[in-house]
């Protein structure tokens, strides 16, 4: 990556022009820095230090300036011989300054970014599968699961937060541009917009998929009026949105686009319906594949040309909206009918409905459904599926977040399934066992067999064991994660398909 710099003075300019600056005082008005840090920890020659977080303490901004910092940003002022900048809000100053820091690299990207309760990682694997044929080794990804900012092996890797830090983005967006990338396919979550981690930036397509309760909690949105609230900011800061017509709150939704887009650049979409721009229908689901029809109702819709069959590669119905939404934003971004239909065919979601064939445990299915929306659509695809099959579900919920997904684990396994586990996911600093206490009060023990098993890889070994040809196992809620969040730790953790293989391997050879 090249040497990147932010001159003071232009720092001082961008955070007027955005009215966050409170008072500076600089000791040095040449001063050019050519490091950007909020982590006191690292090394600070020449740098500018943001001084944020809930916690932070003044020793963190000691150990900065010990460190080599120059200045710093913060929203209170502390007396440290260098020179500062006070903001209304270090968050948004975070953003708009590693924006400039890193070249305004959001300037050379079309980015299409999608929100929604669920089905936002699905989605942006479809668009990012679909344009790198059109547009090979071009297309960066910023998803929950991976980023990818090149072409190269070393340039994949995983990610840590389904939108990071600013700071971070926007050095990933550079890193990408770099590496000659034209497109950008992101996730983007309503913490992003709560903790400002997008403030500033616009969006070419903005999507939006769906909305329930959820991340509702101590750490997360306070009420699901506030998450609905940041939610919906992804379409007032997008040129083009794409939404689903039938999601909840649809109106409020509606109006959020109509802030800063007109009609003509708002596409509905929806599930055999007229009151939108394209009605999808479902053909045909199997074990390997979905088939469903794309017709266009308005006007606007068949100017896309887009109608027509489409094959989808992951397995679910509930997978169909999603690809919908898939297939307007690549069509927008110029990929014709014939590419998007080989990319929905070829693509795959790492940790989305894998499914592992055993030779006499039935068939193993391992799925990220971590609340109540997601797995209601999961388990139900697979009743329907296989009407005479035992569900077993092993699952858990994270600590410190998303408290109503508990409840919602117990509705969702008393409506669907014939047994659960009960388990650890992602604990924080919360005790597991009482996690799995709060979803077990919600579960009726008449209809549902339950147990609980702190331990995961063993929790997944019992249910594996106990099943027999023509179950279904479930391995819900953590995918491909290869760590267990505890107590402020990443434990690593060998990922629910590799336990679930190693597992088969012991018992079946």
């Amino acid at each position: 990556m090249q040497m990147m710099s932010l001159e003071i003075s232009k720092a001082i300019d961008i955070l007027q022009e955005h009215d966050l600056l409170v008072s500076s005082k600089v000791l040095d008005e040449n001063l050019f820095v050519t490091h950007i840090s909020y982590n006191s920890r690292e090394d600070q020659t020449n740098g500018i230090f943001f001084c944020k977080g809930n916690n932070f303490k003044a020793e963190y901004l000691q150990q900065a300036v010990d460190a080599g910092a120059q200045l710093y940003v913060s929203e209170k002022e502390y007396n440290m011989g260098i020179s500062s900048l006070i903001v209304k809000d270090v968050q948004k100053a975070l953003s708009i300054l590693s924006a400039a820091f890193y070249g305004n690299p959001e300037r050379d990207l079309f980015i299409i970014a999608f929100t929604g309760t669920k089905g936002k990682t699905t989605t942006s694997y479809f668009i990012h599968n679909i344009l790198d044929q059109v547009y090979p080794g071009k297309v960066a990804l910023f998803s929950t699961v991976d980023r990818i900012v090149g072409p190269k092996p070393e340039d994949k890797f995983k990610s840590d937060l389904t939108t990071p830090e600013s700071m971070e983005l926007f050095r990933d967006m550079r890193r990408a541009v770099d590496n000659g990338m034209t497109k950008l396919v992101m996730e983007v979550s309503s913490q992003a917009y709560k903790k400002n981690r997008v403030y500033g930036l616009n969006f070419d397509i903005g999507g939006f998929l769906n909305i329930t309760p959820d991340h509702i909690g101590e750490n997360e949105h306070p009420t699901y009026a506030d998450y609905l609230f940041c939610k919906k900011q992804l379409l007032i800061n997008s040129k083009v949105n794409i939404i689903n017509a039938q999601t909840n709150d649809f109106d409020t939704v509606i109006a959020a686009a109509r802030e800063t887009s007109a009609d003509k650049d708002i596409y509905l979409f929806g599930r055999d319906t007229k009151d939108a721009d394209f009605s999808i229908s479902s053909k045909e689901a199997t074990l390997s594949d979905s088939i469903f029809d794309v017709s266009a109702v308005t006007d606007k819709g068949k100017q896309l040309n887009v109608d027509g069959e489409y094959k989808l590669g992951v397995v679910g119905d509930f997978n169909e909206m999603n690809a919908t939404a898939a297939i307007i934003a690549s069509r927008l971004a110029q990929a014709d009918k014939k590419d998007i239909a080989s990319g929905l065919r070829t693509a795959r979601v790492p940790g989305r409905m894998e499914h592992i064939n055993t030779k006499s445990h039935g068939t193993i299915f391992v799925d990220y459904a971590h609340n109540y929306a997601s797995m209601k659509a999961l388990l139900g695809f697979l009743r329907t599926e296989y009407p005479k099959s035992k569900l077993k579900v092993v699952v858990g919920s994270p600590g410190n977040k998303g408290v109503s997904r508990r409840a919602g684990f117990g509705k969702v396994l008393t409506e669907l399934a014939d047994s659960a586990i009960l388990t650890t996911d992602d604990p924080g600093f919360e005790d597991p066992a009482d996690i799995c206490k709060q979803i077990d009060e919600n579960i009726d023990h008449s209809k549902v067999e339950v147990k609980t098993i702190i331990d995961r890889q063993s929790a997944i070994r019992e249910m594996i064991e106990t099943s027999s040809n023509g179950d279904i196992v479930v391995l819900a809620a953590k995918g491909e994660d290869h760590y267990q969040k505890t107590n402020g730790v990443d434990v690593p953790y060998p990922s629910d398909p590799t336990v679930a293989k190693g597992i088969l391997k012991d018992i079946e050879g």
